[in-house]
C-alpha cells in the first residue's frame, strides 16, 4: 500500500462519508452504554462527527496512521471470515484507541470497540474488516466527542484542585 497525500485524503472524505451510519451507531452505543452505567450520556450529530474527523486528519502524524488503518480494514477480507478474526479485531481496536488520541481515553476506546462490533454488521457486498472499521470508528470518535457527563467540569484529581489539600 502507498500511503500518499491524496490517498490521505481519500481515506478521510471515506471516514466522512460514513458519517450517517457512524453518527447512529455512537448514539447507540451512548444510549446502551449510559443505560448501563445510569448516567445521562448527549447524543452527538453529523456535523459534531464531521468537525472532529476533519479535526482527526487535519494532525499529520494522527491522519496518516488512521487512514493507513482505514485502508486496510476497508480491504481485508478472509475466505470464510474467521481465519481473519483476530487481525481486524486488532485493528479495529487500535484504530479506536488511536482515534480517541491519548491515555486514559485509549483504553476507554479500545473497550468501546468491542461493545461496538456486537451491534455493527457490515453488508454482505463488503470485505469483512469494514464491520470493524465502523466499530471503530463509532468507538473512538464517541470516546473523543464531549457528552460525557464525568468529563465535563474540573477535575478533582488536577494539581491545581489539589493545592492546600496535602
Amino acid at each position: 500500500m502507498q500511503l500518499t497525500p491524496q490517498r490521505v485524503s481519500a481515506e478521510h472524505e471515506w471516514v466522512r462519508g460514513r458519517a450517517e451510519h457512524t453518527v447512529g451507531l455512537i448514539n447507540r452505543v451512548r444510549g446502551d452504554l449510559g443505560e448501563v452505567f445510569g448516567a445521562d450520556v448527549d447524543h452527538v450529530s453529523a456535523a459534531d462527527y464531521l468537525d472532529e474527523v476533519d479535526a482527526v486528519f487535519d494532525s499529520g502524524d494522527l491522519a496518516v496512521n488512521v487512514a493507513a488503518i482505514v485502508a486496510i480494514l476497508r480491504e481485508l477480507d478472509v475466505d470464510g471470515d474467521y481465519p481473519g478474526f483476530v487481525v481486524d479485531e486488532y485493528l479495529g481496536r487500535r484504530l479506536a484507541g488511536i482515534i480517541a488520541a491519548g491515555e486514559p481515553l485509549t483504553l476507554l476506546a479500545e473497550a468501546t470497540f468491542h461493545y461496538a462490533d456486537l451491534l455493527s454488521h457490515g453488508s454482505p457486498d463488503e470485505a469483512a474488516g469494514v464491520d470493524d472499521l465502523d466499530a471503530a470508528l463509532a468507538a473512538g470518535f464517541q470516546t473523543r466527542l464531549p457528552g460525557w457527563r464525568w468529563r465535563q467540569g474540573p477535575n478533582p484529581f488536577d494539581g491545581s484542585e489539589r493545592e492546600g489539600a496535602l
